[in-house]
């Protein structure tokens, strides 16, 4: 079950694709964050999802939050994927421990060793206001995302 809206969201510190440190604490009192878990880079449903993502960009300027993207792919990978694709939000490597910040969330499906796709809109005080997931082989909407940043 993944953190539910009201939920305090866990402070994590994670790699993105350049290896620098991101931490979600560091957004605390500043700006909302929208933190999308992922199964892997170059696979087809993940690559529709964050090329959609991309392609409007602007819907999460607008709504003043920070897009970040999570998987348990490696920096390299990501940064493989990120600048084949110019996805142009910090992508986070969750490789080590192997899904540990995915499974803080609820997004961690143990059976295959990969993020569910989850999606958490989280306040600038880091209390979940929206949340939402997707079954497996399935894209989360554009709709999904409008409606959990109209509801932050």
């Amino acid at each position: 079950m993944i953190l539910a809206r009201g939920a305090v969201a866990p402070d994590f510190a994670l790699a993105n694709q350049f290896g620098q440190t991101v931490r979600l604490g560091d957004f605390t009192g500043r700006t909302p964050v929208t933190l999308v878990f992922f199964p892997l880079a170059f696979s087809r449903v993940c690559h529709s999802e964050l090329c959609e993502l991309r392609d409007n960009f602007s819907m999460f300027e607008a709504a003043g939050t920070q897009l970040l993207g999570v998987s348990v792919d490696s920096k390299h990978t990501l940064r493989a994927w990120a600048e084949a694709e110019s996805y142009g939000f910090p992508l986070l490597s969750d490789f080590w421990p192997h899904g540990a910040v995915a499974a803080s969330f609820g997004a961690f499906d143990e059976s295959t060793g990969l993020a569910l796709r989850a999606t958490f809109v989280i306040g600038a005080d880091g209390i979940v206001r929206e949340s939402f997931t997707s079954p497996r082989g399935e894209a989360r909407s554009l709709d999904q995302y409008r409606a959990a940043l109209a509801g932050q």
